[in-house]
């Protein structure tokens, strides 16, 4: 039985992976039609848990048994490019399949516009920034650091003498806090100061106070 999915919003993120699947789609030149196939699979187990996870051993699995089911001697090439394009571009969403879906919908439509507007040969290698590195970006840039600034920071993980920080909600930096590590826990909130930036103003390196 399939399943109706409530219309998503892309993000612009999700836009710039859309379109990046779309060109590597052209450029390996990898049959839409498989895609499509794909697409119907994920759509038919979206609302099932852990159905990311199944879509990517969904796809592994057309790659090791391409020679059995597939159509043609290329078949087992698309299969391959599918599941190499989807693990590059779609990894950070396994937790979250109608996210996958809507991307994928809207790369599969993309595909005939590269295919037929844009000469194969002149698509430039892409770099798509992921959601984390996006939001980490909107937040230096609404922020300004200093070194040996004192901010406020959230035990986010303790490994060992390594504690995670998390500051601002969104930036996760790991240090090795031999001193500090026994005497902090999980979820407390901390101070402490900024010890490097990279040349970009993020910051690079902070210390438990």
């Amino acid at each position: 039985m399939s399943t109706e999915i409530a219309p998503l919003e892309l993000t612009e993120v999700q836009w710039q992976v859309a379109e990046a699947i779309a060109r590597k789609l052209v450029i390996e030149r990898t049959d839409v039609n498989e895609l499509r196939k794909t697409l119907s699979y994920l759509r038919e187990y979206v609302d099932r848990e852990n159905a990311g996870k199944a879509f990517f051993d969904y796809l592994k699995t057309l790659v090791r048994r391409g020679d059995q089911i597939g159509h043609s001697k290329k078949t087992v090439e698309y299969y391959k490019s599918l599941d190499s394009i989807c693990s590059e571009y779609l990894k950070d969403y396994q937790d979250k399949a109608p996210q996958i879906l809507m991307i994928l919908g809207w790369a599969t439509r993309l595909v005939k516009y590269y295919d037929k507007g844009v000469p194969t040969g002149e698509i430039q290698p892409i770099t798509v920034m992921s959601e984390r590195e996006a939001a980490i970006q909107a937040v230096t840039q609404a922020n300004t650091f200093e070194v040996g600034q004192e901010i406020e920071a959230t035990v986010a993980a303790i490994k060992k003498s390594k504690v995670t920080y998390e500051i601002l909600g969104t930036i996760r930096l790991t240090q090795k806090e031999p001193k500090l590590a026994s005497k902090l826990t999980e979820g407390q909130t901390v101070s402490v100061y900024i010890a490097d930036l990279k040349n970009d103003g993020s910051i690079k390196r902070i210390k438990g106070i």
